[in-house]
């Protein structure tokens, strides 16, 4: 049931829904760039228009298919579009290799969701899906919420395996009925963890337009309804009410920053805000920073947070899901409820004052190992090879 040659292979499809600047975009490309090439042919597949398109078009032997009306929005007209265009691309990967087994490997809630079916609907030989937070979440609508977890226990009947970043988001499918506890693999998304020992403070705050005598509250997020960066906004104006001399920074883009550029404007803020957009010096800004601040209201397990952590920047954020895996309240960070600004207010005001010292950076050893990139992709590899193994496949090692 191989391809013959000198070792078993497979053909792996990655389904992404957006490959717009995130920790799910960033984790997917750098698993497609990294599989081993004598084993897993590559395949990336989402919809067009992201921010990463460019650098996943560079990636050497990866062959990149867009979908025109694969989008984040629930459209269903589109959805259905979308659909079948993801079921005629895989049934042709099965075509072109017959006998190689077809990995079909989805991400995000959207292409979760349509590109299980598709796998389902094309044949696929094993259909894996990886969890970076739900789509559902308590802010939503009973309605709503409901709807998305319905739509996440059926495509579960059209999956092998799953991947969670976090042991949150593995409890949360559990509870939800979505799957099994042995159904599900914690793998960490991982990054370069190298790079953030390295930055520099001189050149973050460079970019960032601020001088080195000055306090700095930074975060590094997508501006979307998910990471509230009005929360930032409202912590930013109570912080500066008791410590006039502080600035902040609003790193990254998205559909909510006009939002949050009005909303430090009307807070008499506008002067002490920076918002750089997207830069690709991560390390330098967040070593530019005195206190990195993250006020999501879900979450997987957001890569910034250790990446701040490794840096040696304290950390006060909410208590979402995967954040609380890695940040220990008072120890080396401060962890308030979502939506709870009174709090995070509090816990930014007591480390700049020095009322509250943290011992940052001391899980950076145990960070550097649990969140390693390499790491990663080896883990998803050998999960590759026990399931096609216990399907059946020749060659392959359980």
């Amino acid at each position: 049931m191989t391809g013959g040659g000198a070792g078993p292979r497979a053909t792996v499809v990655h389904i992404i829904t957006l490959l717009e600047w995130g920790g799910a975009q960033e984790n997917t490309l750098h698993t497609v760039e990294s599989l081993d090439p004598v084993r897993f042919d590559r395949v990336l597949v989402c919809g067009r228009g992201g921010m990463l398109d460019a650098r996943a078009a560079g990636i050497p032997s990866l062959r990149v298919a867009f979908v025109d009306d694969l989008v984040r929005e629930v459209v269903p007209w589109r959805d259905a579009k979308a659909f079948f265009a993801l079921r005629s691309l895989l049934r042709e990967e099965k075509r072109k290799a017959p006998g190689i087994p077809l990995i079909v490997h989805t991400h995000s809630s959207k292409a979760g969701i349509l590109g299980r079916a598709a796998a389902r609907a094309a044949g696929a030989d094993l259909v894996i899906h990886s969890i970076h937070g739900f789509g559902f979440h308590e802010g939503q609508p009973s309605a709503v919420r409901a709807f998305y977890v319905a739509a996440e226990r059926l495509a579960s009947r059209w999956t092998d395996a799953f991947v969670a970043v976090s042991e949150e988001n593995i409890r949360t499918g559990e509870t939800a009925g979505i799957f099994r506890r042995e159904r599900c693999r914690l793998i960490r998304s991982g990054f370069d963890t190298g790079r953030f020992l390295r930055g520099s403070r001189e050149a973050g705050r460079r970019i960032l337009g601020i001088g080195e005598g000055e306090q700095v509250v930074g975060t590094v997020a997508v501006f979307k309804p998910q990471k509230a960066p009005l929360d930032f906004v409202e912590v930013a104006r109570r912080v500066a009410s008791e410590l006039p001399g502080v600035r902040f920074a609003m790193v990254g883009d998205g559909e909510l920053r006009p939002d949050a550029e009005g909303a430090a404007a009307a807070a008499g803020l506008a002067g002490r805000f920076s918002f750089p957009g997207w830069r690709k010096e991560m390390p330098d800004i967040l070593a530019a920073f005195d206190v990195f601040l993250l006020t999501s209201r879900w979450e997987g397990l957001p890569k910034v947070v250790p990446q701040a952590m490794i840096a040696g920047i304290p950390v006060v954020a909410t208590a979402a899901d995967g954040t609380k895996e890695v940040v220990e309240h008072g120890v080396d960070g401060i962890l308030a409820p979502p939506g709870d600004v009174g709090s995070l207010s509090r816990g930014v005001v007591d480390i700049l004052s020095g009322r509250t010292r943290l011992r940052a950076g001391s899980k950076r050893e145990r960070l550097l190992r649990e969140f390693d990139q390499d790491g990663m992709v080896r883990a998803q590899e050998r999960l590759y090879s026990e399931l096609l193994a216990g399907k059946g496949f020749a060659g392959w090692s359980s």
